[in-house]
């Protein structure tokens, strides 16, 4: 009762961070005469301030009557209309923040003296200072991950963390769906988001997190989505923008490997040129943006220590030392067909190139007897395509759209894996080879009318997705590969969906409603002659409701409530029955039997704001039905441990999510993040089948957890910006154990020249040295502690010039 107490009072009485934007909105409508109906043309449409009378912005009617009026913020305003022969009319009105586009409809003038009616119009864009379910984040502003990935730059955001394997998480739930300019992409992965480390932030101008997405978006990702949205500029004729970066990473080591090991890599280099361009002129906007990048990294140098029941104690290291190269470019055409028509074509390419050495010794618990060491060689290439076409209609009245897209994704993961396996009386060569290719085709059609109060979106999605994949074994001298595993497999994917969604907004009061209707079949086919699995599938066809309900209590104090359910379908990843050997006592497989979790989300939130800042709590709550984990166990007669995804009963996850921004004085700003969270798993019982059946009980389980940052940023004379973020990760409870906090401070320092056309950076990551990964694992037989001392820390210094 302690913890729900907390809640309660940080949520009412503690301040919290949100991003605000200025929201834009247009104002459309039809004038004609009350008594024959004809449109009014010519007539002179003037918003007022109502404390000076002074203009804001207004046109003039053309030869259907029609008006529209752009780029008014929201406030209150006096609306004037006047054409020779009628009577004028001026009416006090309230612009809202609930659509970027508001329809007054037919208004009628009279030549008498009859005046309009009243006129209230409500509207706002989707910015986290309105509707509290977005979240809006410039990535220019971000000093202390600039010159660095997509990924690094997403850990400085409130609410978002990621681990080694390169999984984002939200509110501590790593089921997550990221999107590149509001589509999936094979750069971003369809169940893993590894590729974010190969995008530059330089790219990339914003990123959106949005904790209760409406049924427009794919049902798909319970802890919400994640939106990086690219950069593109708007000014006319050539522009652009050249840079580099350099840097090194892992200055001294944090932990020295065990003995007979290979040098890690220290001082690892770090190298990124990017180079954008941007074309328009009339009809055509034209886009380049372009990089390449170099990263040699200690990507992981983890110890662990595994108990066994019979008493045996295995002290072993897994090093890797890695070296990636990635060029990565996207490119596109924007053309106006016609003043209401727009079309698109553009295109997305990555290039991976990742080149793996390691050693994984076992030792005794003294170390005084090595028992095996395995040295492997990963030769992996990664690539991606994504091409899109989009059609864009624009009806007469302004906002009133139709979108019609087609997305076409490839992505190619081609692995060779070398491994030798050296033992005191023998030493064996192992090789396996993986090629998976994965093919998504998304259609796209999207309708959006502007009404009086608000607006009507709805839409249609289909995809079909298919992936076949070939694992080959080539096995050594008493080779401990599983080589009946190998073979082939095909995943194939199929989802419609329908959506509708009703946007509304009167006086103090806001609504969102929406439904979205999902069909998936998903098959896949497995080689007959596998030693364990054989073909397998589901399929469904479920609504996945939202509902946002708000309220303003006063100006600058609003209370919204959210309500959404979604699901986070198994990934080709998750199923694929290939055990990976990356390190071949701790294995893990796919499971084809695994199934679908669905999630319902009810949050609350309160969001307040004053002159020199703003603040928001929100509290939320999920409950997931079929919990997605990963399940350790092992077999007889063996001590090698098999991870597989299973399904879980139930689980639950309550937290407040609390943000503070203030300007302190002009030279000084700093924003703040406070996400406490309490997961709980009830007591479930699963059967792992790979390689023999292998049953795992666990009871139920509870933990508190969380996380802070705070980003403090300095403005000094001669255009010379400071910033410092500070991260840090509470304890928190994982499949059969705890993961341990993890902290970090992060620096960057920013200076313009060159009359604000160049720009200079210096920054670090992790600058104590002190981020690493501890985690506690206990199963049926076994237990484990393991530290991974990867490397994090890495000093950038870059040049960029616009053009």
């Amino acid at each position: 009762m302690k913890f729900y107490h907390l809640y309660f009072f940080l949520i009412f009485f503690l301040p919290s961070l949100l991003v605000a934007q200025s929201p834009k909105i247009t104002i459309s409508g039809i004038l004609k005469d009350a008594t024959t109906k004809a449109p009014l043309s010519f007539v002179n449409v003037v918003f007022k301030s109502p404390q000076d009378s002074s203009l804001v912005a207004g046109t003039i009617s053309n030869e259907e009557g029609r008006f529209s009026v752009a780029d008014l913020s929201s406030g209150s305003y006096l609306l004037e209309l006047s054409l020779v022969g009628y009577r004028r009319s001026i009416q006090a009105m309230e612009v809202g923040k609930l659509s970027s586009f508001l329809d007054l409809g037919v208004i009628e003038m009279q030549e008498d003296a009859l005046e309009l009616s009243e006129i209230v119009v409500s509207g706002k864009q989707d910015e986290v200072n309105s509707r509290m379910d977005k979240k809006t984040f410039s990535l220019d502003d971000n000093l202390s991950q600039s010159g660095g990935s997509v990924l690094q730059a997403m850990k400085n955001l409130p609410g978002i963390a990621s681990d080694n394997d390169g999984k984002v998480q939200l509110r501590g739930s790593d089921k997550v769906t990221v999107l590149i300019d509001g589509k999936q992409t094979a750069l971003t992965g369809f169940g893993n988001q590894k590729g974010l480390d190969n995008i530059p932030a330089s790219a990339i101008e914003k990123i959106e997190i949005i904790n209760n997405p409406s049924s427009k978006y794919d049902a798909n990702g319970n802890a919400g989505i994640i939106n990086i949205i690219y950069k593109k500029n708007k000014e006319e004729g050539w522009n652009g923008k050249i840079g580099v970066m350099a840097g090194l990473g892992a200055l001294w080591p944090k932990a020295e490997s065990l003995p007979e090991v290979r040098k890690q890599y220290q001082a690892t280099p770090k190298l990124n040129p990017s180079l954008a361009l941007n074309y328009r002129h009339k009809k055509i906007n034209a886009f380049l943006q372009s990089d390449w990048l170099l990263d040699k990294t200690l990507n992981r140098n983890e110890f662990t220590t595994r108990i066994y029941e019979d008493g045996d104690i295995v002290k072993q290291q897994v090093q890797r030392n890695r070296i990636t190269t990635n060029i990565a470019a996207k490119a596109g055409i924007d053309y106006a067909i016609s003043a209401n028509d727009a079309l698109t074509i553009s295109g997305l390419f990555s290039n991976e190139h990742v080149l793996d050495d390691g050693d994984i010794p076992y030792f005794n618990d003294d170390l005084s007897v090595r028992r095996r060491l395995w040295q492997f060689h990963e030769d992996e290439y990664n690539t991606a395509f994504t091409g899109s076409v989009a059609y864009q209609h624009k009806f007469k009245q302004a906002g009133h759209t139709l979108n019609v897209s087609f997305n076409y994704t490839f992505h190619r993961e081609d692995e060779k894996y070398f491994l030798t396996n050296i033992l005191p009386t023998y030493t064996g060569r192992d090789t396996f080879k993986l090629i998976a290719d994965e093919n998504v085709s998304d259609f796209n059609l999207d309708y959006v009318k502007p009404l009086r109060h608000g607006r009507f979106e709805a839409g249609l999605k289909f995809r079909r997705r298919y992936i076949p994949t070939d694992m080959r074994f080539f096995p050594g001298i008493n080779s401990p590969l599983d080589t009946n595993a190998a073979g082939w497999a095909n995943y194939g994917e199929t989802i419609p969906a329908l959506y509708g969604n009703y946007i509304f907004e009167r006086n103090n009061f806001e609504l969102e409603a929406g439904l979205r209707v999902e069909y998936v079949k998903l098959n896949y086919t497995v080689n007959p002659d596998h030693n364990t699995y054989k073909s397998d599938g589901y399929n469904y066809t479920q609504p996945f409701p939202s509902l946002r309900l708000s309220y303003n209590l006063k100006d600058n104090h609003k209370l919204s409530l959210f309500y959404n359910r979604r699901v986070d379908r198994p990934d080709e990843g998750d199923i694929r029955i290939f055990p990976k050997y990356d390190e071949p006592e701790i294995l893990k497989v796919g499971n084809p039997a695994l199934r679908p979790q669905f999630t319902n989300t009810f949050e609350l939130g309160y969001r307040s704001s004053w002159d020199k800042g703003y603040w928001y709590s929100a509290l939320y709550h999920r409950i997931i039905d079929g919990t997605k984990i990963r399940i350790g166990t092992i077999v007889p007669n063996s001590t090698i441990i098999y991870n597989i995804y299973q399904n879980a009963d139930l689980s639950y996850n309550t937290g407040i999510e609390w943000v503070v921004q203030q300007t302190v004085a002009k030279w000084v700003s700093f924003n703040a993040n406070l996400n406490v969270y309490r997961n709980v798993i009830d007591a479930f019982t699963v059967e792992n089948k790979y390689p023999v059946p292998s049953v795992f009980s666990a009871e139920k389980a509870t933990y508190t957890s969380g996380n802070v940052k705070l980003n403090v940023s300095f403005k000094f004379p001669k255009q010379i910006d400071l910033q410092i973020t500070s991260i840090y990760l509470a304890p928190d409870i994982i499949p059969q154990g705890e993961i341990g906090s993890r902290f970090s401070i992060n620096l960057g320092l920013k200076k313009n020249i060159q009359k604000g056309k160049g720009e200079l950076f210096l920054n670090g990551t992790d600058v104590l040295n002190t981020l690493r990964i501890h985690k506690t694992i206990t199963g049926n037989g076994f237990s484990y502690v393991t530290t991974d001392y990867y490397e994090t820390q890495a000093f950038r210094m870059g040049y960029s010039r616009k053009f």
